[in-house]
């Protein structure tokens, strides 16, 4: 786990800021996936293909197409970067130690494995935990490559995927110019998913249960190649050990920022059109080959510029504010679906299909905002966030502090 952050009137130093800006970059992906996953809360035909017919305005429309080409996909890619970009620090901190990493390893995805279960069961069945957990097998079998290997290896994975989705698409075109959407079934079920979603909590764990298997081919055939990829580079980035070592040049940056945000938003307006419009036609499944290539540009885009910003003349602000957040990502991501699941669930409010796009990105926002304050505090008087302590506990078989001791700081290694 990282070290307590110092304060936020004064700079870390050199050696500090290169591994808060992991923290700080996990603490900014929260927010991104905290706002994509809050649409899938609200609406019961989110991901349907259809828009909800209870939001049409032209404000509903403006907003969720924001929302689409600014965050959809693009966040769970730098969450997927930083979970291979840890996973060699972990293995280092192994090695320093001493002690055997592939069992430590094996138990901790087993962990996460069993936390992202419960997650798709009683909150949210978009749960990525559950995936991660089994790519991390992957991972750990892959973990020898070279950093060139695994950049190489990610690249021909994500060309491979796109142009399986391509050649989908050709062979719906070639069948028929009809749409495979039946409208009027995915709108009966959207609206049952709802009434169960708003029901009793049994009625709730059903919905989830009922929605598992096509969540799972979605995550499947689409999240899960893009996320092992981004595994890869992260692996390969964390071989090189880029952000341990002096900050990357600002070239470097500005030429990610130059060719990551035209590709990134070229391909995300592309995919945002076929979410509105293009559901069950070929035109879908081109718009899926496009995103699986440019979709890692603007997250890397994103990533570049949120470093630049880290080292500017206030950046260590910015660097207090999101590194709390990000060393306790998993208690964060949790925390949100619970919130989320007591707003929009038969758990609490049951306001699924009642409140429009922008009050649903408000209200995702002052969540966001509310988990930084209170990460700040809680990482000042605890060395891990409440679910990292379990995860640790079962990774080393041991339990770690529980608060933090006079004078006593998380080793810098022992990064999640």
């Amino acid at each position: 786990m990282q070290p307590v952050p110092p304060p936020a009137t004064a700079p870390p130093t050199a050696a500090d800021s290169r591994i808060h800006d992991l923290d700080a970059l996990r603490g900014f992906a929260l927010v991104g996936i905290l706002v994509v996953n809050a649409t899938y809360f609200a609406s019961a035909f989110h991901g349907t293909g259809l828009p909800d017919p209870a939001f049409t305005s032209p404000l509903d429309t403006i907003t969720g197409s924001l929302i689409t080409v600014l965050f959809e996909t693009k966040f769970y890619l730098l969450f997927s970067f930083l979970f291979g970009y840890s996973f060699t620090l972990q293995r280092r901190s192994a090695q320093r130690r001493g002690t055997r990493f592939t069992a430590s390893f094996l138990r901790r995805l087993a962990m996460l494995f069993v936390i992202g279960a419960a997650h798709a069961v009683l909150l949210f069945t978009g749960d990525i935990l559950t995936t991660y957990a089994l790519l991390g097998l992957v991972l750990l079998a892959l973990g020898p490559l070279r950093p060139r290997t695994a950049v190489v290896t990610a690249t021909t994975l994500l060309a491979l995927t796109a142009t399986g989705y391509a050649a989908l698409g050709v062979l719906q075109a070639a069948l028929g110019p009809e749409r495979t959407l039946d409208t009027a079934a995915a709108t009966a079920d959207a609206h049952e998913m709802a009434a169960l979603l708003a029901g009793d909590p049994f009625q709730v764990v059903s919905a989830h249960l009922r929605d598992l298997p096509d969540t799972a081919v979605l995550l499947g055939f689409f999240q899960a190649p893009a996320a092992l990829a981004m595994f890869l580079f992260g692996l390969a980035a964390g071989t090189r050990s880029v952000l341990a070592g002096p900050p990357l040049h600002r070239t470097t940056l500005r030429r990610i920022q130059r060719v990551g945000f035209p590709l990134g938003m070229t391909g995300a307006l592309v995919y945002a059109w076929a979410e509105a419009d293009g559901a069950g036609t070929p035109y879908e499944a081109y718009a899926l080959a496009v995103d699986l290539l440019t979709a890692p540009a603007l997250t890397a885009a994103y990533a570049a510029t949120l470093l630049r910003l880290l080292h500017t003349g206030r950046g260590h602000r910015l660097r207090a504010a999101l590194a709390p957040a990000g060393r306790m990502a998993l208690s964060n991501y949790l925390g949100q679906s619970a919130f989320l699941a007591v707003v929009f669930t038969g758990y609490g409010c049951a306001a699924v299909g009642q409140l429009p796009p922008l009050a649903v990105l408000t209200l995702s926002l002052s969540l966001y905002a509310v988990q930084l304050r209170i990460s700040a505090r809680w990482v000042r008087t605890h060395p891990y966030g409440p679910l990292e302590w379990l995860l640790r506990a079962a990774t080393h078989l041991s339990f770690p502090p529980w608060h933090l001791r006079a004078r006593h700081r998380c080793r810098t290694d022992d990064v999640k």
